[in-house]
């Protein structure tokens, strides 16, 4: 026999409790965000039954529940069964968990039989979590992965909620989000960081427009799950279209990178040494001869020596002396080996065919030693770029050439002696890339149109 008035007393003490939480005047049952809470105890006080405590309880007891689920020969076992699948832990702590696991209704004992069962509750509670660590082991960099099963697991069985799409809504707002604030650094390495993860979004988003697809069409489907789904739809459409930000805002970090002499080296390949360095400051050892003395000076002397320059140039104001005459500085010679190597590659440039198949990106820079090479690739964002082509000198003229550059995000091993590894990518002729004209009576030049980038997939 079930004493109610105990229960009911109990509930009585549970709500009082809440309540303490809220304002004076507003009770639980006021806000309609507690009552789907409430429903879902059960479950609720099977999570915190598992996750109550430190991390190392928790873990046992996530390790023990999950060895007892794990034979799905038998549903029940007994106690020697247990014993001697967990053999490895003390009797204290295996007792110690085995009683809260059947406190808390996780495990069911079965005196008629003595042996142990395990509740559905327990088995969607693991299903649940397992879902969650089959995630974090195939790295999911977007982390939309759990979020698109679980929205798809839900229309498959025709059980979808308006809840499961936000959670997904609002992940795709904060990649959006993400992405911006990367293209809006100017930081080449958060680019190529993010891009990545682009990336891999754009294969979730892919895989799930199908199902967004099925979720605006079912009729069984309310309006605020129509009004959710069509949201994700233009979240995933803005996500897609950062395709061609993230290719403008390489190209022109692209443009702007400092080449270090002659040596085919740039700025960004001295930071990705540095980065890959562990200790930044014993690069300093030994490099100093002599320890640095700072210099310290007074505000007194900082007025002494402005007072003393600020009056020297007034005297040579007021005496009207012209200054004395200084050489030109002396400028780079045309001569140069970089311009003789940049009009020897234009006029192979000019003599390439690309118009039947798109010429591989080796086949321009290689055979060269690796500064030449890294110089020749240093050039090609040039080619089909406006502002250049208006200009006068060499690299207007590659501008102008009708050819354009197309790279992925790929590298490939070549065969050659200074270069072990080179970027996928193409030349091809503005002309291939447009559509032959209609025949007509009279002919009429037409500006050809820039190509569309289109995303890369990696």
């Amino acid at each position: 026999m079930q004493n109610f008035s105990d229960d009911a007393h109990v509930q009585t003490d549970d709500d009082l409790a809440l309540q303490t939480y809220f304002k004076t005047g507003i009770t639980p049952d006021d806000v309609s965000a507690v009552f789907p809470l409430k429903r879902a105890q059960p479950v609720l006080q099977a999570f915190t039954a598992l996750f109550h405590g430190g991390f190392n309880g928790v873990l046992l007891r996530l390790l023990v529940l999950r060895e007892l689920t794990a034979d799905v020969e038998t549903p029940s076992l007994s106690r020697a069964d247990i014993n001697a699948k967990l053999g490895y832990l003390e009797a204290d702590a295996l007792e110690t968990v085995l009683s809260r696991l059947r406190s808390t209704g996780l495990l069911v004992w079965d005196a008629s039989q003595s042996v142990y069962r395990i509740t559905p509750t327990a088995r969607n509670v693991l299903a649940a979590i397992e879902s969650l660590l089959n995630i974090e082991e195939n790295n999911d960099q977007a982390e939309m992965s759990y979020m698109l099963t679980q929205v798809a697991g839900a229309q498959a069985v025709g059980g979808v909620s308006v809840e499961q799409l936000h959670h997904l809504l609002g992940r795709l707002i904060e990649l959006t989000e993400e992405f911006s604030d990367a293209i809006a650094s100017g930081s080449e390495f958060q680019l190529r960081t993010a891009q990545q993860k682009w990336h891999t979004a754009c294969d979730w988003v892919e895989k799930g427009s199908q199902i967004i697809h099925a979720i605006t069409n079912d009729s069984r489907a309310d309006s605020a799950t129509h009004r959710a789904a069509q949201a994700i739809g233009r979240a995933q459409s803005a996500l897609l279209n950062m395709q061609g930000m993230f290719s403008r805002a390489l190209n022109q970090i692209e443009r702007q990178r400092v080449h270090l002499g002659q040596s085919g080296l740039s700025t960004t390949d001295i930071k990705t040494w540095l980065l890959q360095k562990e200790d930044l400051a014993a690069l300093a050892d030994d490099a100093l001869a002599k320890p640095v003395t700072p210099l310290f000076i007074t505000p007194s002397e900082m007025i002494d020596v402005a007072e003393s320059e600020l009056l020297s140039h007034r005297v040579s104001a007021l005496a009207g002396a012209l200054p004395a005459g200084e050489n030109a500085p002396s400028v780079a010679n045309d001569n140069s080996d970089a311009l003789h190597e940049l009009d020897h590659w234009l006029e192979l440039l000019g003599k390439a065919d690309a118009s039947d198949k798109p010429i591989a990106l080796q086949d321009i820079l290689l055979p060269s030693n690796f500064a030449i090479a890294s110089y020749r690739a240093s050039m090609l964002p040039l080619l089909g770029d406006i502002n250049e082509s208006s200009l006068q000198g060499a690299t207007a003229i590659l501008a102008r050439l009708p050819l354009v550059f197309n790279s992925k995000d790929k590298m490939q091993k070549v065969h050659d002696d200074h270069v072990a590894a080179i970027s996928v990518a193409s030349l091809t002729t503005t002309a291939a890339l447009q559509p032959s004209p209609a025949p007509s009576s009279t002919s009429a030049s037409t500006p050809t149109a820039s190509p569309v980038p289109t995303r890369e997939t990696p």
